[in-house]
């Protein structure tokens, strides 16, 4: 018996995390009322997440292609020759065109020197430029030297900077379809430690900066104790956002994206847990959201209007008492009240007594409900392994947009991988492949 439930016992566990699942879904239906019923059955036939879009055709491929030609038609898509997948439909972000639903997530890579990119940055930003993503984004891109979370960790905060950041978009533009995004961000209390292989979090041996949080908690009693922000050092960290937006604009980005997620200073501002301020930006999530938002505001004012603004949050603390999905659709309300074109809905990272769970797609009900209560585009992210689970992602409407971390570390052609193994044709490859391209 004990041999037995020791075999068993995962599949088992995943059988009751699969009903649970499912009788969330129909906890929340409401949310989906307005859904055409096209997307609404295949919603309801896949809301375990043990059903894919894979999965159903296989099963029922005349049911398939009858979503995929609704999806398609949804997104505009008229009289084309070949009906893509869901993951292969365009998407628009004001003036920003995307050939389709994958994005390359934002990948710290520690091999910046005083904030300066280098040769690596402009390979592994590159190479999966060209692979067929939509839209790269750089790694969290710091607005100060201050801001860092490592000694390795890149800027935008020098004329240096600037140029080489620039050298590298233009290199995207120049040989790829893809668009190319910067996240903007300050490390707040979770700076000044080790490069990641070196030790994730922990703090620097020698050489420290000083540090700053929303308010004067650490992130592990190991690590520096921030100092709480006064007016002016709100006052300078604007300008140090502001700075580095005008820089990212230099640099010919397409779209940008200010990271309020994980921990980070503005992050620490929005959770109650890193949050025990008495001012006006203590408090509700109105006050906690104060700055943040001021934040934004002075961005969207000199960042082109045409050009769209993404902001990265953790929905949820994963900590009782912290902040948690009901929060965070009000977060996205006042974002997009604010101008904000898309969520890039994270999760997590931002104490130490996180208790998050994890599993296949874990953070996409975050994203799902975010999108269909405040009624904004998502990105959604956090262990989508395979193609099959992005295009169930995007026709069942649980996100707009699908970022990709570790599957694009592994394999920087992932979409093309994706398309070959789809037989679908019609997707940009450098010219200098084509010869591995299939002739049908």
């Amino acid at each position: 018996l004990k041999k037995y439930e020791e075999t068993r016992w995962l599949d088992v566990l995943k059988l009751q995390r699969a009903a649970d699942v499912s009788q969330a879904w129909f906890e929340e239906i409401r949310r989906w009322r307005d859904f055409d019923p096209e997307q609404f059955a295949i919603k309801l036939l896949s809301r375990s997440k043990r059903v894919t879009h894979g999965n159903l055709k296989k099963r029922d491929p005349a049911y398939i292609e009858r979503v995929d030609q609704w999806f398609a038609s949804h997104m505009g898509l008229k009289d084309v020759d070949v009906l893509p997948p869901p993951m292969f439909t365009p998407f628009t972000l004001r003036g920003l065109k995307l050939m389709n639903r994958v994005v390359v997530s934002p990948m710290c890579q520690y091999s910046a020197e005083d904030g300066t990119p280098n040769e690596w940055h402009l390979v592994h930003l590159g190479s999966r430029a060209i692979g067929g993503a939509a839209l790269v984004f750089g790694e969290m891109t710091d607005v100060s030297r201050e801001g860092r979370i490592s000694p390795g960790c890149a800027g935008m905060y020098k004329p240096e900077h600037l140029t080489v950041w620039k050298r590298i978009v233009d290199f995207v533009h120049e040989n790829s379809h893809a668009k190319i995004g910067m996240q903007l961000a300050h490390a707040g209390r979770k700076g000044s430690t080790k490069l990641s292989w070196e030790g994730s979090d922990e703090p620097l041996p020698s050489g420290n900066w000083s540090l700053i949080s929303a308010s004067a908690i650490p992130w592990a009693p190991e690590n520096q104790i921030p100092r709480e922000m006064d007016r002016n050092d709100m006052d300078q960290v604007k300008e140090d956002f502001i700075r580095a937006a005008q820089m990212a604009t230099q640099a010919g980005f397409d779209i940008l994206e200010i990271h309020m997620a994980h921990g980070y200073l503005l992050s620490s501002f929005i959770s109650p847990l890193t949050n025990i301020r008495k001012d006006e930006y203590g408090g509700s999530i109105e006050n906690r959201m104060r700055y943040p938002l001021e934040i934004f505001d002075a961005i969207r004012a000199i960042w082109p209007s045409e050009k769209p603004i993404s902001v990265r949050i953790s929905a949820t603390d994963w900590v009782p008492g912290g902040f948690d999905g009901e929060q965070a659709v009000e977060a996205a309300k006042m974002l997009k009240a604010h101008g904000c074109d898309i969520i890039d809905v994270s999760s997590g990272q931002t104490t130490t007594m996180a208790q998050p769970v994890y599993g296949s797609m874990f953070q996409a009900p975050f994203s799902d409900r975010i999108r269909n209560e405040a009624k904004i585009p998502t990105i959604t992210v956090g262990n989508i392994q395979n193609w099959d689970q992005v295009n169930t992602l995007i026709v069942t409407g649980q996100a707009d947009l699908c970022a990709l971390a570790r599957p694009h570390l592994i394999d920087p052609y992932f979409t093309i991988r994706a398309a070959v193994e789809q037989h679908y044709p019609d997707i940009p490859w450098p010219k200098q492949y084509l010869p591995a391209k299939p002739k049908n």
